[in-house]
């Protein structure tokens, strides 16, 4: 699996920056590369969605569920479909804001970009990963 981690400090609150990235539909405005979030059921852990994001200008579709959910402190989400991953996002509270940490860990569809855009996907994660946690600092800072 490979693995993306970042952390960002957001000059916001914990339980508002915890709130934002808790509910599914805001991925729409800090993920660059989601398109859809739909057919969200249930709260807490096992809460569930669907999900398409576009990578290397192809469209993956799959599902998310909630497994883990300590409010205010930890969300952890895995998902299936075209990218099986694992998202762990950690809320501490700092100076009186926010630092959020994020640790992807996925499976790369090789079979699907071959080994020539492994290389490319890892490193356009990476800018993805980045550009996610600026897009939430700004939304909660702005």
């Amino acid at each position: 699996m490979a693995k993306v981690e970042k952390s960002i400090t957001v000059n916001a609150p914990v339980e508002k920056v915890f709130v934002y990235v808790e509910d599914p539909t805001n991925q729409l405005e800090y993920l660059p590369s989601i398109v859809e979030v739909k057919d969200m059921t249930g709260q807490g852990v096992g809460a569930h969605y669907r999900w398409a994001y576009k990578m290397a200008g192809l469209r993956f579709e799959g599902e998310s569920t909630l497994q883990e959910h300590i409010p205010n402190e930890r969300i952890v989400v895995e998902t299936k479909g075209g990218i099986v991953s694992t998202w762990s996002w950690t809320f501490t509270p700092k100076d009186g804001g926010t630092q959020v940490h994020l640790t992807v860990e996925y499976t790369i569809p090789v079979p699907v970009l071959g080994k020539l855009g492994e290389a490319l996907v890892l490193k356009q994660n990476e800018r993805e990963a980045d550009q996610a946690m600026a897009n939430i600092k700004a939304k909660l800072e702005g």
